[in-house]
């Protein structure tokens, strides 16, 4: 995949987090910042980072319980090299134990 073709595929998934967020209602602030970056802020002062990452071409994601890198796969989905995780539900897990509230993206 070139920088092109995975630059749409990352900034649609950033979008897709971004109006998942506005929807859920849950009680923290977000903010996509200039370069693909949208971070979250919750009550306790505690951050999720999202991040496009052009030159290794994954979306990386920096919470409490720790980092995450994932690809783009043909079917669509951004999974962890590491443990074959999704990024939603990562996010859906790290959310909720920030926030101390379940909340679904997908």
């Amino acid at each position: 995949m070139d920088e092109r073709e995975f630059n749409g595929h990352a900034d649609a998934m950033l979008a897709r987090l971004e109006a998942a967020l506005e929807r859920s209602g849950a009680d923290l602030d977000f903010e996509m910042k200039p370069g693909g970056v949208l971070e979250l802020e919750f009550a306790d002062g505690s951050k999720i980072i999202v991040n496009r990452h052009s030159a290794a071409r994954e979306i990386w994601v920096a919470a409490r319980s720790g980092g995450y890198h994932f690809k783009h796969e043909s079917s669509g989905k951004w999974v962890a090299g590491r443990d074959g995780q999704e990024l939603l539900a990562v996010l859906e897990r790290a959310i909720a134990e920030q926030s101390g509230a379940a909340i679904t993206l997908g």
